[in-house]
This record gives structure tokens, C-alpha cells and sequence, in this order.
């Protein structure tokens, strides 16, 4: 996505991760989005999904649908 929808993103990793550089960092503060970026390359490529969308994913990851 283009780096000026996310102008005004303020983007936060959690405070479990230990404050390594090998965290997911999540924005959503901004209207109708939720973007998600890796902590190691904060000025680089991020992914952008609906609110509906992420609830969907974070809900499917804390039933274990993705673990191996």
C-alpha cells in the first residue's frame, strides 16, 4: 500500500514482545483500517486489512487455527 494513507498511523508492538526488532507493529488509530507492518523495516511495506478483517484473523489466531 502507499505510504500516505499511513501518514498519521501510530503504530505500536506488544508489550510482550520483549522489545526485540522481530515484532509485528499494528496501527489502529486510522478510520475503516488496520495496518500491520514488521518492527525491522518501519519505513517499508505494510499490510492493510479492515477492521472486520483483523478481528476476524486475531480471533482465528487465538484459537490456535494457525499453530502447526
Amino acid at each position: 500500500m502507499s505510504a500516505s494513507p499511513l501518514i498519521s498511523a501510530v503504530f505500536r508492538k506488544s508489550s510482550l514482545s520483549g522489545g526485540g526488532d522481530n515484532c509485528v507493529e499494528v496501527a489502529t488509530n486510522l478510520p475503516g483500517l488496520v495496518a500491520v507492518r514488521d518492527s525491522k523495516d518501519p519505513s517499508g511495506p505494510a499490510l492493510a486489512f479492515t477492521p472486520a478483517q483483523w478481528r476476524s484473523f486475531i480471533g482465528r489466531v487465538n484459537t490456535g487455527a494457525f499453530d502447526a
